[in-house]
């Protein structure tokens, strides 16, 4: 079996890895909003701004506009975000109790949904961003629970929904990021294609995390040939570390 290359570099912690991985999410998005959800995905949409993707637009996740340093650069009332969100001028960065190989979904609840064990978030707006926008998804803990066969309820569509209603001119899912590695969704008929892996992970680990069969290297012939998941940069590591998050916050939220 193949395996990646060892990475030059060893003091960068999991977490940067996954502050990188959600940074590239935004890589080439233009002037659109960025709305990330969660602790890695906010740190890696701020990286974005200030390096690679300037033109992205960040909020106070209320209802203003703000710069680099948080200071307000204008008001995004509600009826423009709902006309950003249908425009498809947004790129979410969700979360995600339970997704499936097609990219379905699920913060509703866990079990049947006429008497579920557990009650989650419920859908939210989760149908209109997959139908309208691109969405992305953040998963700090990967595993068999999280990555499943089928998700309890629908609540994020997935590409094999998408197609089989006829909603697909809007829909697109760009990447998965989770604690071992990136995610897309170039494999066979839109399934889940394992794209990197963190340095230190290895592709059986995520094998053996995922609830159902992952696809594999870029194309036949690959075998199981995977990158990792690219070097920050020197001046990313410094933005990430003394600008960004100087307290250190993302080390909380993936164990390295």
């Amino acid at each position: 079996m193949s395996t990646p290359t060892t990475p030059t570099a060893h003091c960068v912690s999991r977490a940067e890895y996954c502050v990188i991985a959600c940074a590239e999410a935004w890589r080439d998005n233009g002037e659109v909003l960025a709305s990330p959800m969660g602790l890695v995905p906010s740190i890696g949409a701020r990286l974005a701004k200030r390096t690679f993707s300037p033109d992205l637009l960040l909020t106070d996740g209320e209802a203003m506009l703000v710069g680099l340093d948080g200071e307000v650069e204008g008001w995004l009332p509600y009826r423009r975000h709902l006309t950003m969100v249908t425009g498809g001028r947004r790129h979410v960065m969700m979360g995600a109790s339970q997704i499936d190989r097609f990219g379905n979904q699920n913060i509703s609840c866990i079990g049947d949904w006429s008497r579920p064990a557990r009650q989650l978030l419920g859908v939210r707006g989760a149908p209109v961003n997959t139908l309208n926008n691109p969405v992305s998804y953040w998963v700090p803990r990967h595993s068999p629970r999280v990555f499943v066969e089928r998700v309890d309820m629908v609540s994020g569509v997935g590409y094999d929904r998408a197609e089989a209603a006829g909603v697909t001119r809007f829909h697109r899912l760009p990447r998965v990021v989770s604690d071992l590695g990136v995610l897309d969704f170039t494999g066979p008929d839109h399934s889940m294609r394992l794209v990197s892996v963190h340095p230190g992970v290895t592709v059986a680990q995520v094998r053996a995390a995922t609830g159902f069969d992952l696809a594999i290297g870029s194309g036949p012939g690959d075998g199981e040939a995977v990158p990792y998941t690219r070097e920050p940069t020197a001046e990313e590591l410094r933005l990430i570390r003394e600008v960004i998050d100087p307290q250190g916050a993302r080390d909380r939220e993936v164990r390295g």
